[in-house]
């Protein structure tokens, strides 16, 4: 039998990074506006990286959630504009808005009301788990795609 508590707290982690990866707290610690914009040869900017994280992870929560959502346009609706300049305040927004949607997914997560193995009913067949998965692997791998940044830049305290 599922040990439903054990499944949700071990969701909570993989959002929030507390084992297998850096969790964002960590990977976006000390990164300023000027940082953020600047790309390494060949790679997406940790700007680029972490608005792209929002606007994702904000079509999957608003997805999950609200029948009415429509997606934004596949790719481009899904990265920003590029930017050369980016202003401390822009900055600031962008990641305050993804930990908030963030926090939105991980009360989802705690809404003991919520069968996560149900199907979402206006999903066409995807359960809520398979949200919730989707936004934690995403997350991470554009994490790890920002700790790499980091490491190139040489950014990151080891």
């Amino acid at each position: 039998m599922m040990n439903e508590a054990a499944l949700r707290n071990d969701l909570i982690e993989s959002l929030k990074g507390a084992s297998a990866h850096v969790g964002p707290e960590r990977a976006l610690e000390g990164v300023t506006a000027s940082l953020a914009v600047v790309r390494p040869s060949g790679l997406h900017s940790i700007w680029e990286h972490l608005e792209h994280m929002r606007l994702a992870q904000e079509d999957i929560l608003r997805y999950t959630t609200d029948p009415a959502w429509k997606s934004p346009p596949w790719p481009d609706g899904y990265w920003p504009a590029e930017a050369d300049a980016l202003t401390e305040e822009v900055w600031a927004d962008s990641v305050k808005n993804f930990f908030a949607d963030l926090d939105e997914v991980a009360a989802l997560v705690r809404n003991a009301d919520i069968d996560l193995t149900s199907v979402i009913p206006h999903s066409g067949g995807h359960t809520y788990l398979r949200e919730v998965l989707l936004v934690a692997d995403h997350n991470s791998y554009h994490l790890g795609q920002i700790v790499h940044i980091r490491k190139t830049l040489g950014d990151w305290p080891e």
